[in-house]
């Protein structure tokens, strides 16, 4: 686990990160020439995958520590 603090918003900063990500995806198709239809499909599916996985991972964090809140433990984290 990292020792920096969640964010306020988890579910919107990683739609904003990956948005972010996905346009430099664009970014680098266009200034390469690249065909930008064909990019336009790749940068989507990454930013709908990545997104998801993200907001998976986050829904996982929760609940592990909700679940570790209930039994008094520590959350299931190891160290």
């Amino acid at each position: 686990m990292s020792d920096l603090p969640a964010p306020r918003q988890p579910y919107r900063a990683a739609v904003v990160f990956h948005a972010i990500l996905a346009g430099v995806i664009l970014l680098v198709a266009a200034i390469s020439g690249g065909d930008l239809v064909k990019t336009l499909g790749v940068a989507l599916a990454y930013f709908v995958a990545a997104t998801g996985w993200s907001w998976f991972r986050f829904r996982q964090r929760e609940t592990r520590a909700a679940a570790g809140r209930s039994s008094g433990g520590d959350g299931g984290e190891k160290s």
